[in-house]
């Protein structure tokens, strides 16, 4: 599972296109270029995950976690926190926001803060996490908990480089609007 080189190629991209807007030319639009990032994505995304699946299945199962009642339950309650955290992050942000549309310069009204983006966590990472671990449990998959901590990490590891980044990109664009309100009123006075 590639997650962390797979996430350290991303954003070494997209700090590229921030600084470069090279991306937004080839393609001819800051739009298209984010869907041009969005593709191999996508596609390493559904790599990993089919990976991941693919190697629950085919190793050894604890067979505690598969003779305890509780267990698909619990199973259940995680892959559906985690697919709910998955689906409102991406709705709330929409396409552009979650494939890096602030690093081509597109960016919403305002940074997001509310739900679920108001949790300590990114909700996007968490629930992707939250998933990974209930179908490690699921499958009663041992392998599974070792390869969860390891998708968790690389997730707290790029969160490290996106978050500080993303609130920069956001600031900068405060102090645009502050400069420019401060201007318009200098023309109005």
């Amino acid at each position: 599972m590639n997650t962390f080189l797979e996430q350290c190629g991303i954003l070494q991209t997209a700090r590229w296109e921030f600084y470069t807007k090279r991306l937004s030319t080839m393609f001819g639009s800051p739009f298209r270029g984010c869907v041009a990032l969005a593709v191999p994505i996508i596609f390493f995304v559904c790599l990993r995950d089919i990976q991941y699946e693919t190697t629950l299945k085919s190793q050894p199962k604890w067979e505690l976690l598969q003779t305890m009642p509780v267990s698909k339950t619990a199973a259940s309650g995680l892959l559906a926190v985690g697919m709910t955290l998955v689906i409102w992050s991406f709705w709330t942000l929409g396409f552009t926001g979650t494939f890096f549309g602030d690093y081509f310069g597109i960016l919403l009204d305002q940074k997001v803060t509310k739900f679920p983006y108001n949790i300590p966590y990114d909700p996007m990472y968490l629930g992707s996490t939250l998933n990974f671990l209930g179908l490690a449990i699921w499958h009663a998959s041992p392998v599974g908990f070792i390869l969860t901590g390891l998708v968790g990490t690389s997730y707290h590891v790029a969160l490290k480089y996106e978050r500080p980044f993303t609130d920069a990109i956001y600031r900068q664009k405060e102090l645009r609007i502050a400069s420019q309100k401060r201007e318009l009123n200098k023309k109005e006075s």
